[in-house]
């Protein structure tokens, strides 16, 4: 089966364009012109988003805030913007990964395909992570404490199954962010601090454990 990448974005010529290209590549394309249309269209259950960040009335940022919790597919942004703030707003909302405009459409390609593979890698996963009170489930992508699930994005998810799959290890925020997103970008620390501070958060909502330490100087690892 083909899979479906869901393309939001105000500019037809663009989506006609990328709807061509990736039909020729097999994949099953649908497309929506502004952020409403793409609400919609979530029912479709896309394999991966390709999502616009300037659109008019409902940006990207926001279309990813309103459909993180209800698609685990991968997000990828589409945008003209360079500030590194944006970005990192963008990968904290939810996104998975950005591709800045003009692009190589054999690059986009190229971020698809190791996303959607990564994709197929965790779901072939069948371990799980018990520690005390927590449970980790690599196949369902879900981590509970006591009988509390709790509500992570992509990122943070991703965040907490490296560093719980490597205890004792010490990563920095550049090799984490490496791993959890597979590319460099400028701002990398910036995300990485922020999405741990909300991770520590998460937890303590339902335990006085600490699971992951930061190592002044060094970066943080998970606690055995």
């Amino acid at each position: 089966m083909a899979d479906r990448i869901l393309i939001i974005d105000d500019d037809r010529e663009l989506l006609k364009m990328l709807k061509q290209y990736f039909e020729l590549k097999k994949y099953e394309v649908i497309t929506a012109e502004n952020g409403a249309e793409g609400l919609r269209k979530i029912n479709l259950r896309p394999d991966i988003i390709l999502l616009d960040v300037n659109m008019p009335n409902i940006d990207g940022i926001e279309v990813c805030r309103r459909i993180r919790d209800k698609v685990s597919c991968p997000i990828l942004f589409l945008t003209a913007r360079v500030e590194e703030q944006d970005v990192v707003n963008g990968l904290l909302s939810g996104g998975d990964d950005y591709i800045l405009k003009p692009f190589s459409l054999k690059e986009l390609e190229a971020r698809i395909c190791a996303h959607l593979k990564r994709e197929v890698r965790r779901k072939g996963k069948t371990e799980c992570c018990f520690q005390g009170e927590l449970s980790i489930d690599y196949k369902a992508k879900t981590v509970q404490i006591h009988t509390s699930y709790l509500e992570l994005t992509g990122l943070e998810y991703r965040i907490i199954e490296f560093l719980s799959m490597n205890p004792g290890m010490i990563f920095d925020k550049d090799r984490i962010y490496e791993k959890v997103c597979g590319y460099d970008a400028e701002g990398d620390g910036r995300v990485i601090t922020e999405l741990i501070r909300r991770i520590r958060n998460k937890f303590r909502q339902y335990t006085e454990t600490e699971y992951i330490e930061t190592v002044w100087g060094m970066g943080y690892r998970w606690i055995k």
